[in-house]
C-alpha cells in the first residue's frame, strides 16, 4: 500500500506542476537541461565512483559511454531547442483555401521513466533529456539493480532540476509495479523483453503510449575480405568493452565463413590477450558480472553440456568476485541455451558457415536484433546485407557506435522494441505532432452543403481532382441549377 501511495501522490504532485504551465516555456526547459549538464560535468567523479561500485566499471568506460553522452545529449538538445519547439509550417492545399497550415509539438503530460542497470547512469538521463526538451513532468525509476547509481541519482536531481516537475522514485519491483499502476502520458521503459511485455501490459490497460528499448542477439558477419587486425580490435571493444558484454547492442554472436574462422579466432584471441593480459579476471579494464543471478545464468549457458567443449578461449570465472572471462566458443549447436537466448555477457559464440551470404537466412530466423553488423570491403555484400537483414540499427565495419550519433534515431524493430530515441527522435519520443488548420471566413463554397445535386457534385468531383476551373465555380457559387 505504502507504494502505491507514493507512486499516486508522486503522479498527481507532477500533474499539477504540469497543468500550472510550468513545464512548457522554452526558458524552463532550457534551464533544466543546463542543470542536467552541470550535473555531469561537476559530479564526473561522483558518477563515476557509483558505476564502479554498481559495475567494477573503468572510469574511462564510465567517461566514454555514459558522462559524455550524458552531456553530448543535453548540449544536441539544447542547441536544437528552438527548432524543435517552432510550428512547421506545411501547405495547406487548395481545397481547405484560403487557410494555413501548421505542425505545433505538444508535451504529452506526465511521464514515466524506467531505466535499466547496464548503462544507469545514462540509460537514466538520457530519455529524461527527451521528455523535458519536450516540455514534459517527469517521474524517474532508476534500476535497484544498481543501486548505487539509484541512490546518487535520487540525491543529484533535487539539487540540479526542478523538483517540483522532476522526481526520483527509487525501488524493486514493489515499488515499480506500483507506477505502473498509474496512468501515464507516456512510459518509456529500458529493459529486456519479459519485462518489456509487462510494461506493455499495464500501458494497455490505460491505453498509454510506449517506447521499450529491449534487446536481442546482435549478430556480427565478418567477411575474408576485412582488415583482420582492425576488425578484432573493434569487435573486442564492442563485446568486452562495452560493460564486458552486459549491453543491448553488444555483439552476441559472429558469422563467419569455416575457412576464414581461424585466422579470426586467431586475431581476436590476441587482441584480447592484449588488451586484458594473461589473467583477464584480474584485469581493472574489464566490468564485473552485475549480481549472483547473472553470474550464474552466464555460468549455466557456459557449462550446458553441448556448448562446453566449445570453448576455444578463455571460460576462466570467479564466482566470488562475479568475473567472467572474454570467452570465444567456437560452433555451439543453434538449438542450445547459448543460441537461443540473449546472451547479454562476456560469452561470444562464433558459428561458421560455408558461405558468407548464408548467414542472411541464420540472422533472419531468429528474432529481429536491435542492431547488426557487418565487417566487409565489398560493397555489393553490404548493400546486400542491408536491403535483406531487418534490425533496429546496423553498422558496417564497427559495432555499437552508431548510437553516438544524435542525428540517427535510436531503437529496435519487433522482439528488439518499439519505437526510437536520441537527438532530435527524443524530443519526437515525447512530443505530440498536433494538426492545426486556419482558415478564412471567406472562400465559402456553395457546393459543399446540402441539398445536394448533380451539379454540385459535379463540381465537388472537378474540386477534389484538382481542376482549377471547378474550384473557381465552387468559390462564387456556380451550384448547376441547385
Amino acid at each position: 500500500m505504502e507504494a502505491v501511495t507514493v507512486a499516486a501522490q508522486a503522479r498527481e504532485r507532477l500533474r499539477a506542476s504540469f497543468a500550472s504551465g510550468r513545464t512548457r516555456p522554452a526558458a524552463w526547459r532550457a534551464a533544466q537541461l543546463r542543470g542536467l549538464l552541470r550535473m555531469a560535468v561537476e559530479m564526473e567523479a561522483e558518477i563515476c565512483a557509483a558505476l564502479r561500485a554498481d559495475l567494477a566499471k573503468p572510469r574511462t568506460e564510465s567517461y566514454v559511454h555514459e558522462i559524455s553522452l550524458v552531456t553530448s545529449s543535453c548540449k544536441f538538445a539544447l542547441k536544437n531547442l528552438q527548432k524543435w519547439m517552432k510550428p512547421k509550417k506545411v501547405p495547406a492545399g487548395l481545397l481547405t483555401f484560403p487557410s494555413t497550415a501548421r505542425v505545433t509539438a505538444e508535451p504529452l503530460g506526465v511521464v514515466l521513466v524506467i531505466s535499466a542497470w547496464n548503462y544507469p547512469f545514462l540509460l537514466a538521463i538520457d530519455p529524461v533529456i527527451g521528455a523535458i526538451a519536450a516540455g514534459n513532468a517527469v517521474v524517474l525509476k532508476p534500476s535497484e539493480i544498481a543501486p548505487a547509481t539509484s541512490s546518487l541519482l535520487a540525491d543529484l536531481l533535487p539539487q540540479y532540476v526542478d523538483s517540483s516537475c522532476i522526481k526520483v522514485v527509487e525501488g524493486g519491483v514493489a515499488e515499480t509495479t506500483a507506477l505502473l499502476e498509474q496512468k501515464w502520458d507516456k512510459i518509456f521503459y529500458t529493459g529486456n523483453s519479459k519485462v518489456g511485455l509487462i510494461v506493455m501490459s499495464f500501458a494497455a490497460k490505460h491505453l498509454t503510449p510506449v517506447v521499450l528499448e529491449l534487446g536481442g542477439k546482435c549478430p556480427v558477419v565478418v567477411d575474408s575480405n576485412v582488415d583482420l587486425h582492425v576488425t578484432a580490435k573493434r569487435i573486442a571493444a564492442g563485446k568486452w568493452g562495452c560493460n564486458n558484454g552486459q549491453a543491448c547492442i553488444s555483439p552476441d554472436y559472429i558469422i563467419t565463413t569455416k575457412s576464414f574462422a581461424p585466422k579470426l579466432l586467431d586475431s581476436l584471441s590476441k587482441v584480447l590477450e592484449k588488451f586484458y593480459g594473461k589473467d583477464p579476471l584480474r584485469s581493472a579494464d574489464l566490468s564485473r558480472i552485475v549480481n549472483s543471478n547473472h553470474f550464474n545464468r552466464l555460468k549455466a549457458l557456459m557449462d550446458e553440456e553441448m556448448v562446453y567443449d566449445k570453448i576455444v578461449f578463455g571460460g576462466q570465472s570467479d564466482e566470488q568476485q562475479l568475473k567472467i572471462a572474454p570467452t570465444l566458443l567456437l560452433d555451439p549447436p543453434l538449438d542450445s541455451a547459448i543460441m537461443k537466448e540473449e546472451v547479454f555477457g562476456p560469452l561470444l559464440p562464433i558459428i561458421t558457415v560455408d558461405k558468407i551470404h548464408e548467414s542472411f537466412a541464420l540472422i533472419n530466423s531468429m528474432s529481429k536484433p536491435l542492431a547488426a553488423y557487418l565487417f566487409s570491403k565489398d560493397s555489393k555484400l553490404k548493400h546486400q546485407f542491408e536491403r535483406n537483414v531487418s534490425a533496429g540499427g546496423m553498422v558496417f565495419n564497427d559495432t555499437s557506435i552508431h548510437l553516438t550519433n544524435q542525428h540517427l534515431p535510436f531503437g529496435g524493430v519487433g522482439e528488439s522494441g518499439v519505437g526510437s530515441y536520441h537527438g532530435t527522435f527524443s524530443f519526437d519520443a515525447f512530443a505530440h505532432k498536433k494538426a492545426v488548420l486556419d482558415r478564412s471566413f471567406l472562400g465559402e463554397a456553395k457546393a459543399r452543403y446540402p441539398p445536394y445535386t448533380p451539379g454540385k457534385l459535379k463540381i465537388l468531383k472537378g474540386v477534389l481532382k484538382g481542376n482549377p476551373l471547378a474550384m473557381v465555380q465552387a468559390a462564387v457559387g456556380c451550384t448547376g441549377g441547385a
